[in-house]
């Protein structure tokens, strides 16, 4: 049977059934973020700022600022100027090694910000505290089922698995290994959100038949219409594929360095340079071990500022995930969070 006007009523009752069981699975991920799909947007450096944020949450997910090196003055401002272009609720991502890491609490507690997300490590209890005593809700990154635990006798109140697969800061174990060893354990006690490599829906689906409530994306919002990034950013990411986005490498284990996916170029070389540099000044006495990892850490910060808003895509750091592959197009963040829709609630669907 091959008439165009057979095809067409099947899909719209596929899709309907489809989107009330997507609905449904994400119940618990929308309520706790107060929005109406449970994507997080991933707090990416330079990228998730005002624009970004406000177009994910105004296009139904939830848009996060990613604060990085800001001073607490910066992130004042940019929380501002996202106010000013939604009325969605948004979130605010939190490096736990920043010096002015309690200011920059302050300031998101002056805004009345729900949500804060700390990432960089294990957050210190004052900063816990702080949070919520401000009576915000602390989404904290749990590597590994023992940090989970942790966290949430510690007071999370939900937690995101990234896998090695994402972009920026990685750690050793892949999306679909920490989503089994993590989600049978904690989802029911805890909001779970999944992130590392999604790229489609039918990847949400499964990690939301899995036990949790919803996802986080970073990559796949790079290319967004709405999205600051330099055309050239834009454009390498367009040209990747899945293998080219590479993790760095460790020079000396003595200097503890969290690795970066990014895409392969210059910049992947120059990095093993300025660790060895580093590397030096520690041995040599001129600076202690956390100047050493902040010195990394603001390295990391002017590479990728010199690629996303300058557009330098070889000396700076292009960073991206591992499904940059299915990035093929520029879009607005409304059509990449309705296809996502689609494809997630299409593939649930076809389970029956």
């Amino acid at each position: 049977m091959s008439g165009e006007g057979l095809i067409a009523e099947p899909r719209a009752v596929h899709a309907s059934v489809g989107h009330v069981r997507l609905k449904e699975l994400m119940h618990r991920g929308t309520e706790f973020l107060g929005c109406d799909v449970a994507i997080l947007g991933g707090a990416m450096s330079w990228i998730s700022e005002r624009h970004l944020v406000a177009a994910i949450s105004d296009s139904g997910g939830f848009g996060v600022i990613a604060c990085g090196a800001m001073s607490p003055e910066l992130l004042d401002a940019e929380i501002a100027e996202t106010k000013k272009r939604t009325s969605r609720p948004f979130g605010v991502n939190l490096i736990t090694m920043h010096p002015q890491l309690n200011e920059l609490i302050d300031v998101c507690a002056k805004h009345h910000i729900g949500h804060v997300v700390l990432a960089g490590g294990l957050p210190p209890g004052g900063a816990i505290d702080r949070i919520k005593s401000n009576g915000a809700k602390l989404v904290c990154f749990a590597p590994a089922l023992a940090l989970a635990k942790k966290l949430m006798r510690s007071g999370a109140d939900a937690l995101v698995i990234e896998g090695m697969e994402a972009g920026g800061h990685i750690g050793p174990v892949s999306t679909s290994v920490l989503a089994q060893e993590i989600l049978p354990v904690v989802s029911k006690d805890i909001p779970v959100f999944v992130a590392g490599g999604i790229g489609r829906g039918e990847a949400i689906a499964a990690y939301l038949e899995m036990g949790g409530v919803g996802v986080q994306l970073g990559t796949r919002f790079v290319c967004a219409n709405e999205c600051i990034a330099h055309a050239n950013f834009k454009k390498a990411f367009l040209r990747a594929s899945a293998r080219d986005a590479i993790p760095s490498v460790q020079i000396d284990p003595r200097l503890p360095v969290i690795p970066v996916r990014a895409l392969k170029n210059q910049e992947m070389v120059n990095f093993a340079a300025k660790q060895r540099e580093v590397a030096q000044r520690l041995d040599e006495g001129a600076i202690e071990m956390a100047e050493a990892q902040l010195q990394i850490e603001h390295y990391w910060a002017g590479a990728l500022r010199r690629a996303v808003i300058d557009g330098d895509v070889e000396s700076g750091s292009v960073m991206a995930g591992q499904s940059v592959g299915m990035v093929n197009r520029e879009e607005p963040v409304a059509a990449i969070i309705q296809e996502l829709v689609d494809e997630a609630a299409a593939a649930l669907e076809s389970r029956g």
